[in-house]
């Protein structure tokens, strides 16, 4: 069951990247009758391309206003380039003047967790940060995947989500089962920092 921290106002704009996360929140705001508009922002990659074709036809065939954000500068050196496109995408979306809601769940809070303690200072999502609000992270992963199946709703997948290149990815597909045998209860330890 798709849970939510907080409030949710009548009308939202949606952090989408048409991945099974945002396509969930998006049917279950769009199901509890608020108005949403989308927020997609491309980051000038060839699966960005994609999924800004299937988020495109997404919002056309729902009548969802869809706004589009696009990388305003270079990387700069000492960025990494996880951290240039999440600045990017949060200079996109401090431009809404209204709240912009996250499809983040707790398996990205956990994966958080982990990434900050690594280094050091063990951190959690905020529920908030700036405009942009995370409301869903008390929710699984796997209740968002449970939600578009049952419903028949189509997503896409990003094949960089497998690359381990990727921090948050070596994270997410190596240490995180690791985790879980140390303790299976992970999840209901960081769920109750939310509650």
């Amino acid at each position: 069951m798709i849970r939510f921290t907080g409030s949710i106002p009548n009308k939202c704009t949606v952090a989408f990247s048409g991945g099974v996360d945002s396509v969930a929140v998006v049917d279950f705001l769009l199901n509890g009758r608020k108005e949403v508009d989308l927020a997609f922002f491309h980051h000038g990659t060839e699966t960005s391309a994609v999924a800004f074709n299937f988020v495109t036809k997404f919002a056309t065939e729902r009548g969802l206003v869809l706004k589009v954000g696009r990388l305003s500068r270079d990387r700069l050196k000492e960025e990494s380039l996880e951290e240039f496109w999440r600045n990017e995408r949060h200079r996109f979306f401090a431009t809404f003047d209204s709240p912009v809601i996250t499809a983040h769940h707790l398996d990205d809070a956990i994966e958080t967790w982990i990434f900050t303690s690594l280094h050091g200072e063990s951190r959690l999502i905020p529920y908030s940060s700036g405009n942009v609000v995370h409301p869903f992270l008390i929710t699984p992963k796997k209740e968002f995947i449970l939600w578009c199946n049952r419903k028949k709703l189509k997503w896409i997948e990003d094949e960089s989500n497998c690359d381990v290149r990727f921090m948050r990815n070596l994270i997410r597909h190596k240490i995180v089962p690791e985790a879980l045998k140390v303790n299976p209860g992970l999840h209901k330890v960081i769920k109750k920092k939310y509650l």
